[in-house]
């Protein structure tokens, strides 16, 4: 594998040129954004697992998005052998793309690097966050697993975890090795990434014997080269673009878009100014105009199919002068309402984001507020979202889109709520308890359980709730696939076929 950083003359209008006809068995794809690792436990990342996940690195388990199941991938089954642990066995015969044979070891392996202190492992932070996991190898090719607190949904848990070999470093790595059906042949940072077929894997033989992987912010531009033939599928494209029914699926995608809330930092710290947020964005306009009108205005931090959701819910409604007030009323008790917010998009992040942050920046300064709009690639972005936060000591909101495609609100609550959560702007004691409490209640309580806990972030005023997503993809007529709820954090090669 080559990585390189090559600046070539023009690069940014490489797009225009003409077509090239695509080979037989190679696919080209598109993405909104480039990545800033290539590192396995970083996975969750939608930019990162769109390349990597289930192509180069896989799981034990794995999700099928079409109907809940849970089915097997490095793991052929496993059984609950008491409250807190799972006994998996492994697939006999699987090879990393090194050459080296995968047994327990590797997995004990990449649930420690996963979890180590050592790294700030996202799939780590944002799916196992408050537990204390332990892996215990049985035999070559059999594994406990054990938690604490106990996790009934452990094997769902295990369908985020990436398995890289034993050897690998404790530090990220532009290099994975994994047991998927493809292999990482070059990455010229800020062009392309090539991953090619690789011969030894465990499973079917993939119809797609290559794939390159191109980066173009502009949703049209994206649409655009799979019209012409320079490109296959491109994700994430806005609904304005998506005027062809033969190429343009529109599809839920488990999203929900928000504005995190550093709530450590006056005046984010009052509520009164938290819910003054919240009645300033007018919801509604957004819907069919910058934002698809088939999504949802977003209540919860998950969609409303997920485990414990209620309906009863609802986000303030639009009233710049109801905010204007509790703001004078907090200014009153002496908050300094008029500090600078600094409010952080991510460049890329969804169609039209640019023009949504905006009109949010326009709509806190008509309620009063004093905003300054900061607009950055993911690389940076992610220093502002993540601890310790980029703004230090200065107000901020930061503007994510969180995806939970897995039914249950353990793969985001803790992560985002929790004190501890590495991407939380929160810390309420009560709320802690209510996430602890559910996360490990098993069986009819816990749907309930997690409604305390939604309750509790909504009484909170702990975010700015925007929308539950829709996406849109554009795809050859050349091949044989369907994007999904699934598409959007990760991209199987294996799923597309040739017509």
């Amino acid at each position: 594998m080559k990585i390189r950083n090559t600046l070539l003359c023009g690069a940014a209008f490489a797009w225009l040129a003409l077509p090239a006809l695509a080979a037989d068995g190679t696919v080209t794809i598109v993405l909104n954004e480039e990545l800033e690792t290539l590192e396995p436990c970083m996975a969750s990342q939608s930019n990162i697992g769109r390349v990597l996940l289930q192509n180069i690195s896989e799981t034990m388990t794995e999700l099928d998005p079409s109907n809940g199941e849970l089915l097997p991938r490095l793991a052929t089954s496993w059984e609950e052998t008491d409250d807190s642990t799972w006994r998996f066995a492994l697939r006999e015969g699987v090879t990393f793309s090194d050459g080296s044979s995968f047994d327990a070891a590797d997995v004990k392996h990449s649930v420690e690097r996963t979890l180590s202190d050592q790294l700030t492992c996202e799939i780590g932070a944002k799916y196992f966050g408050g537990m204390e996991i332990t892996a215990t190898v049985v035999d070559d090719l059999t594994i406990d697993i054990a938690s604490d607190p106990a996790q009934p949904i452990l094997p769902l848990l295990m369908s985020t975890l990436t398995i890289v070999p034993s050897e690998t470093a404790m530090e990220f790595t532009r290099d994975p090795v994994g047991t998927g059906p493809y292999v990482l042949e070059e990455y010229r940072v800020g062009q392309d990434i090539t991953l090619t077929r690789r011969d030894g894997y465990w499973g079917e033989t993939p119809a797609v014997e290559k794939a390159t992987y191109l980066f173009r912010t502009d949703d049209a531009v994206r649409a655009a080269m799979v019209a012409t033939g320079e490109a296959d599928i491109a994700p994430l494209i806005s609904q304005t673009d998506a005027t062809n029914k033969a190429t343009d699926f529109a599809y839920p995608n488990s999203e929900t878009t928000y504005l995190r809330i550093d709530s450590s930092l006056a005046p984010l710290d009052d509520i009164r100014v938290r819910q003054a947020l919240n009645m300033a964005v007018d919801r509604e306009a957004f819907l069919g105009t910058l934002i698809p009108e088939d999504a949802k205005i977003a209540t919860h931090m998950t969609v409303p199919t997920t485990l414990g959701a209620d309906g009863d819910l609802e986000v303030p409604a639009y009233d710049p002068e109801g905010a204007k007030a509790l703001l004078e009323e907090a200014r009153a008790d002496g908050v300094p309402v008029d500090t600078e917010i600094l409010l952080i998009g991510r460049l890329g992040n969804f169609p039209n984001v640019t023009e949504v942050m905006e009109a949010l920046q326009a709509m806190f300064a008509d309620a009063g507020f004093n905003a300054k709009l900061q607009m950055v690639e993911v690389a940076e972005w992610i220093k502002y979202y993540s601890k310790p936060f980029a703004a230090g000591d200065t107000p901020a909101l930061v503007a994510a889109m969180h995806d939970n495609n897995r039914g249950d609100p353990v793969f985001s609550m803790y992560f985002k709520y929790a004190c501890d959560g590495l991407q939380s702007g929160m810390c309420d004691a009560e709320l802690d308890a209510a996430i602890a409490e559910a996360t490990g209640t098993a069986g009819a309580g816990r749907a309930e359980a997690w409604r305390t806990a939604f309750a509790r972030a909504h009484a909170l005023s702990a975010d700015v709730f925007l929308f539950h997503m829709v996406g849109f993809s554009r795809v050859s007529e050349r091949l044989d696939f369907t994007p999904s709820i699934a598409t959007n954090s990760e991209l199987q090669l294996a799923q597309i076929g040739f017509k």
